[in-house]
């Protein structure tokens, strides 16, 4: 037998309630904070005690907790939410066979919970040699909490609905967080029953009788505002955004630039490289990847996009598309999934792009949807230019060589080539292919002869940047 408290470390993440308080038709752990399941935050933090096994209970809508939880994490059913002693008995029975050893257990809807906080509370059961230690908060008010006793050794929770006026001014409340020695809590769920009027298990129930049986103790929380569960859609607005302002403050010491931190969202999972200006109104949500020296937004929206150093992106929406080094999007434009923008493009105002590759150095400026096609470098699609791309059946692809020049209101009727260097005039109607270096006009648009030669002009984009740039500022 092991020295009590110096054995192997096990943890239970109690996940199984409805959360009707809530009322969502999800459970309550589903519910995302910056983007993160409220359950993985618990989860995250137990990850730098490196417990034998981090048991997750489930039990409302249990295969969609299951979905979302991070590897390493085992699900253990609950079949029956019959309250929380019954939860953690239900863990033990996936411990079957060990006897010695410490249990965690932590709440899924205590998202601020650090892992510093855990290992105090594992480091104060362990020198205190007691089969159980509960973490406890000195809160100002404590309203609808339960209140904390301890006396020789017993350690009682009084439920607000039970307390004297006496209990009712104690002000150290149980934040339901605990460690257990495996034998100790066993033996004490052994002998609590559901008598009570809501027919269920209390843990609290167990820790009062191991107090009395191999002593308990209290960790007091260092930190209050670790001490906030969610329990209504009221709290989870309050825990978000205390975790989204840790996100922000992280990015800044880092080296970005977020000029209101007020209405800014960034969510956990986003990167962001240094000299990066975030200006105001911006999600990033998602597997988002930022670059250094870009300037997103105002009112920006990006989800699982990537943007590459030196990229601007004003007042648009991108969804799984890539903007390249030096690229420029909007204002008020749409990337869509399998969008790519090569370096120093551009994808101006009004428009929309899917499932599209823009060359380097190629120009849609505004008001154009461009759709399952393929950009040259240097090409310029004038205002208006779109491309035709659905028969009522299938998805067509557009083809545009490099240099090649589309006049305002040209619609390209995929499937369609556009040859290197060609012209297509203004309104014209292209239902075939054009090829290299030919002046194509009319509706349906036909070659008539040689293209002009085109003069690269500058691009404008230093000056687009330096623009952009003092308007953040």
């Amino acid at each position: 037998m092991s020295e009590r408290g110096r054995g192997p470390i096990f943890a239970a993440v109690l996940a199984a309630g409805k959360g009707t308080r809530m009322k969502s038709n999800r459970a309550k752990v589903l519910h995302t904070i910056c983007g993160v399941p409220m359950v993985n935050y618990a989860i995250a933090a137990l990850r730098p005690l490196e417990p034998e096994r981090t048991m997750v209970v489930v039990g409302h809508q249990a295969d969609e907790v299951e979905e979302v939880l991070p590897e390493g994490a085992e699900p253990i059913l609950q079949k029956q939410q019959n309250g929380t002693g019954d939860a953690v008995r239900v863990a033990l029975e996936a411990l079957e066979g060990v006897e010695d050893g410490t249990l965690l257990v932590v709440n899924g809807d205590g998202p601020l919970i650090s892992d510093a906080t855990l290992a105090d509370l594992l480091n104060r059961h362990r020198e205190a040699g007691v089969g159980a230690t509960v973490l406890v908060a000195e809160l100002e008010d404590a309203t609808g909490l339960g209140r904390v006793m301890e006396d020789a050794g017993v350690v009682r929770i009084v439920e607000e609905r039970d307390a004297t006026e006496a209990e009712k001014r104690v002000h150290l409340v149980n934040l339901g967080l605990y460690a257990f020695e495996l034998r100790d809590i066993r033996r004490a769920l052994g002998l609590v029953g559901s008598e009570n009027d809501q027919g269920e298990v209390y843990l609290t129930d167990a820790l009062e009788i191991i107090g009395r049986q191999s002593r308990a103790v209290t960790c007091l929380l260092k930190n209050p505002q670790e001490a906030n569960l969610v329990n209504d859609r009221a709290q989870l607005a309050l825990v978000e955004e205390i975790v989204r302002r840790k996100i922000l403050d992280a990015h800044m010491r880092a080296g970005v630039t977020v000029r209101d931190p007020v209405s800014t969202h960034i969510e956990a999972s986003v990167e962001i490289g240094r000299d990066t200006v975030i200006l105001p109104g911006t999600f990033l949500r998602g597997a988002t990847r930022i670059g250094s020296d870009c300037v997103i937004g105002p009112s920006s929206d990006l989800l699982d996009t990537v943007v590459e150093d030196g990229a601007l992106v004003e007042h648009s929406v991108g969804r799984g598309a890539e903007v390249g080094p030096n690229a420029t999007v909007g204002p008020y434009s749409y990337l869509r999934p399998g969008t790519r923008l090569e370096s120093e493009s551009k994808v101006g105002a009004f428009c929309e792009v899917k499932n599209t590759s823009v060359g380097a150095g190629s120009k849609v400026p505004h008001l154009s949807y461009v759709g399952d096609a393929k950009i040259g470098q240097g090409a310029n699609l004038g205002a208006g230019t779109i491309t035709a791309n659905y028969d009522g059946r299938n998805k067509n692809r557009t083809e545009i060589g490099d240099g090649a020049f589309t006049g305002v209101n040209t619609s390209l009727v995929a499937p369609v080539k556009i040859g290197e260097g060609s012209y297509l005039g203004a309104g014209s109607v292209v239902n075939k292919d054009v090829p290299p270096g030919k002046l194509a006009v009319g509706m349906p648009a036909r070659a008539i002869r040689n293209a002009p030669n085109r003069v690269k002009e500058d691009t404008g984009k230093n000056d687009e940047r330096a623009d952009r740039t003092e308007t953040e500022g």
